[in-house]
C-alpha cells in the first residue's frame, strides 16, 4: 500500500513538473490529481477484494498515468490489459 502511494505521489510530482515547465494550465493538473487518488482507490480496493477471487492489478507508473489520465475508463482499460496479458 505504501508502494502506491508513493508511485502515485512521483506520478504527480512529474505531472506537475511538466505541467509548470510547458506552462499548461494547473487547473487540468488538479483534474488529473483527483482523477488519479479516484482511481488509485478503485484500484487498491479491487487488489484487497479481487485477490479473494485471483484477481490483481499491479499498480505501476504506466498504470498510474493511465488511471490519472482516464480516471475510471483507465481502471477497466488497466484490468482488461491484466486480464489479457
Amino acid at each position: 500500500m505504501l508502494t502506491v502511494i508513493i508511485t502515485l505521489a512521483i506520478v504527480m510530482l512529474v505531472l506537475f513538473v511538466l505541467f509548470k515547465l510547458f506552462g499548461w494550465s494547473l487547473k487540468l493538473f488538479f483534474k488529473l490529481l483527483i482523477n488519479a487518488v479516484i482511481g488509485a482507490v478503485i484500484l487498491i480496493v479491487l487488489n484487497l477484494v479481487g485477490s479473494l477471487i485471483g484477481l490483481t492489478v499491479p499498480i505501476t507508473i504506466i498504470s498510474s498515468l493511465v488511471v490519472g489520465i482516464l480516471g475510471v475508463a483507465g481502471v477497466i482499460l488497466v484490468i482488461l490489459y491484466t486480464l489479457l496479458f
